[in-house]
């Protein structure tokens, strides 16, 4: 089993951070995973975007042409990248900055209001694990657990950024049925 996923939207979302936390998970779980990110040179502001494959086996590419997952911030990345996707795969929309639906049918849509979300809890900037808590519901590729663990080894010693990106994480999770 190898699955693709796009993570895109303007640099300074958090965008790379979503893909790497999916990645550190992955590997918590002991599966085999790729992670490439791509930022135009002025990052905040530009657009930026990251592919993660986790699978079973050896992966050949890291290279995502027709991914089965993409997770969009913003309204320019759903131009960009809603066609990218496979038929039957699936385009997370953060609708806060997203008021559009996709152009095609053959696709399903989620929408997640995780800027609003976000602000809800008081940190605007925790948007990014939101869609990624509801990204690990949907999808069912990681544990819940792996994903938090795995901010605790990326923020390591960091206890409150820990704190606070666990909880966002969390409440995405949550926030589908």
């Amino acid at each position: 089993m190898q699955i693709k996923t796009i993570f895109a939207g303007f640099g300074g979302q958090g965008v790379l951070m979503m893909g790497y936390t999916f990645a550190v998970a992955a590997m918590r779980e002991d599966k085999i995973v790729t992670y490439l990110p791509s930022y135009g040179a002025e990052v905040r502001g530009g657009t930026a975007n990251c592919t993660v494959a986790i699978s079973d086996e050896e992966i050949a590419s890291p290279i995502a042409s027709s991914p089965e997952f993409i997770v969009v911030m913003n309204k320019p990345s759903l131009h960009s990248f809603q066609n990218k996707v496979q038929t039957g795969g699936i385009l997370f929309l953060n609708s806060t900055l997203i008021d559009e639906d996709p152009s095609r049918g053959d696709i399903e849509s989620i929408a997640i209001d995780a800027g609003d979300m976000a602000e809800g809890i008081g940190d605007a900037r925790t948007a990014n694990l939101i869609m990624l808590g509801a990204f690990i519901k949907k999808t069912n590729l990681v544990n819940i657990d792996a994903a938090i663990g795995g901010l605790g080894d990326i923020f390591e010693g960091k206890k409150k950024v820990i704190e606070m990106n666990s909880n966002a994480l969390t409440i995405g999770y949550d926030s589908l049925k």
